[in-house]
């Protein structure tokens, strides 16, 4: 396979400086810059303790004025502004599930969208109690689409893949009153209850923002998750590359980003096609390559081996390369800036989705109804817009690794299969991994996930923490951003084994795996959800003491902390390297960071020395061994 070598953050920043450089050329601001006129950030909005609520303000909290005119105090407002930051991210990865339960509907034996997996499709329409018997496969996706999305605003009840936890965990969520019912009630009741003159009672707040969180782990991600599968396929054990020099400079270059794989899925779909191939060569191009930036391009990576460019701080890089003909987004994390950049090349930046509308953009809306025939038109653009490169201005770094991506938890599973007879008699468990645990040869896991944050330096943190986890016989699991850092870095290649202590090596080598797993995507994370839920039921262990750690050491959005409020009300305990605007009010920044365990077993840890955090991380781990005595 050939001698192995890490690619090093600091190749990734050389690379970077001299793209930044082509943006100087041309007069374009990047991020690095904005940054600078940004900073220093305002300490009222990082601690938390700014309310704009209504306009008698805004109120911002100090010592000499602890209250604000309505008499809230800081406390009140700090978790007021926790929970509606909660409320955007619960929508918007659940709204994701909602658009793909509705792409689902739109599958048939002939259209555009196909169901991939059957069997998925099934075996979920069981554990609902829908009846299965003789049914054509699509009326019964139509009837799970429906289902599926009246867990959107149903009256009564919870959300149905609750009873996919441990019992223990089910009983916990009941007994603190967090179970989440209708997901629509639960984003809704947020705003209601941060309404002025509703809720100031801090903990009443936190307690409904990991309720809000929990709608969406367990219920729209979740569903964007299972659902994605069924029509696209369940991911598998797949090969691809990962970094810049993904790019072809002799190829039309099509970039995909956002989150939401029903555009992306078509798009490399029509882009494959021998049709459009030949319209590229005939403009003098030698074929297509797709690549892809942030989810969007782990949704594709997993399923059909689609290049990954890099993660969310990289966006611009790709039009900054000169040779990107089109980057075509959806929804989620895109910047603004790709407007005014865009123009200084002749790369043409599509806009598809009514909720993501940006100036500078090419609107062209895109619906399930119509996608064919809308990928096309798109692919067709950047094509076309093939002929109209500045030579001079074309550069791509000569930065990509190997990567082995597609760890679904049926892939997982499958995995394990292949090494249950040295361990236990017993396939289709997570029972061999439960084992290596209990030896010692693998002393834990941790879930690592979230974005990139100019407040922390890009990439450095995820890539740091996750050789100091191999170090220490800790295999890491990753979604999102956090495991494009890994697949640039060249953590996803089998041969990075050679980074790991002996017993982590012992097993990449036994089930034939890289130590960094990629699973998905950011809704994704549910996958983890799901894994440490069989893991306590094949182990008699509950959630909170699994040997396993969450971290998100550079997040930044809304959607993470709606992600950190259902992981660690799950029971998992998640270790954060960037601050939550939640230290304005010590009895709110300590609920979170001590407190919540008294709830749901599990809470939050900020350490921004990331050499201090993976520290503490290691250390946790080796206290829930000595708590199980193992």
């Amino acid at each position: 396979m050939g001698e192995f070598r890490m690619t090093t953050v600091e190749e990734f920043e050389a690379a970077t400086a001299r793209l930044l450089e082509t943006a100087e050329k041309v007069g374009a601001d990047t991020w690095q810059l904005r940054v600078k006129q940004q900073t220093p950030h305002c300490k009222f909005g990082e601690t938390g303790v700014c309310c704009r609520l209504c306009s008698m303000g805004p109120c911002r909290v100090t010592p000499k004025a602890p209250r604000g005119i309505c008499g809230c105090d800081a406390a009140g407002i700090v978790a007021r502004n926790y929970l509606t930051f909660t409320a955007g991210g619960a929508a918007t990865h659940s709204d994701h599930g909602r658009e793909i339960c509705h792409t689902l509907h739109e599958t048939s034996a002939d259209g555009d969208y196909k169901v991939k997996d059957p069997a998925k499709l099934i075996r979920i329409a069981k554990e609902w109690g829908v009846e299965t018997e003789g049914k054509d496969i699509y009326d019964l996706a139509h009837e799970m689409a429906e289902l599926a999305l009246l867990e959107y605003g149903k009256p009564f009840g919870t959300q149905r893949f609750l009873k996919r936890a441990p019992e223990h965990t089910q009983e916990i969520w009941a007994r603190e009153g967090i179970e989440p019912r209708a997901i629509d009630r639960e984003v809704s009741q947020s705003m209601h209850m941060t309404h002025m003159g509703c809720s100031s009672d801090h903990k009443a707040l936190i307690r409904h923002a990991l309720r809000a969180g929990l709608s969406d782990g367990w219920g729209g991600s979740m569903m964007g998750t299972e659902f994605s599968d069924v029509m696209f396929g369940t991911p598998h054990e797949i090969d691809t590359e990962a970094n810049l020099g993904v790019m072809e400079v002799e190829n039309v270059n099509i970039v995909v980003h956002g989150h939401d794989p029903s555009l992306s899925e078509m798009i490399c779909e029509v882009a494959d096609s021998k049709e459009m191939i030949e319209k590229a060569k005939a403009v003098g191009a030698k074929g297509i390559t797709i690549s892809g930036v942030c989810c969007t391009s782990n949704e594709v990576t997993m399923r059909r081996g689609i290049p990954m460019a890099g993660n969310f701080l990289q966006q611009e890089n790709v039009v900054l390369t000169g040779a990107c003909e089109a980057i075509i987004v959806d929804v989620q994390c895109i910047f603004p800036a790709l407007g005014p950049l865009s123009k200084c090349f002749h790369t043409k930046f599509i806009t598809t989705s009514p909720i993501a509308q940006i100036p500078g953009s090419e609107f062209i809306p895109f619906s399930p109804e119509t996608a064919g025939r809308d990928a096309k038109k798109i692919v067709e653009m950047a094509i076309e817009n093939f002929k109209n490169r500045k030579p001079e201005l074309v550069h791509i770094p000569d930065q990509k690794q190997k990567a082995t991506v597609g760890f679904s938890f049926e892939e997982i599973i499958h995995k394990l299969d292949g090494v249950t007879n040295s361990f236990v008699d017993k396939t289709g468990t997570t029972l061999p991994l439960v084992d290596c645990v209990k030896s010692g040869v693998l002393r834990g896991a941790v879930a690592m996930v979230g974005c990139n944050n100019p407040k922390v330096r890009p990439d450095v943190a995820h890539i740091g923490l996750m050789k100091k986890f191999l170090e220490n016989d800790i295999i890491v699991i990753t979604t999102g951003c956090s495991a494009q850092a890994a697949a640039k870095a060249g953590l996803m290649d089998k041969r990075a084994k050679d980074l790991c202590g002996a017993g982590l090596k012992r097993v990449c080598e036994l089930a034939d795996i890289p130590p960094v797993l990629h699973m998905g995507s950011c809704v994704d994370i549910s996958r983890m959800m799901i894994l440490a839920s069989e893991i306590a039921k094949d182990s008699g262990w509950k959630i909170s003491e699994i040997p396993v750690l969450g971290c998100a050491p550079e997040w930044m959005s809304e959607k993470a902390v709606s992600i950190g409020n259902y992981v660690v009300a799950t029971g998992i305990d998640t270790y954060l390297g960037v601050e939550p605007y939640a230290t304005g009010s010590k009895e709110v920044d300590e609920l979170l960071k001590g407190g919540l365990r008294d709830w749901v077993e599990a809470c939050f840890t900020v350490e921004t020395d990331i050499d201090k955090l993976g520290d503490m991380m290691v250390e946790a781990i080796e206290k829930k061994r000595e708590a199980l005595g193992i």
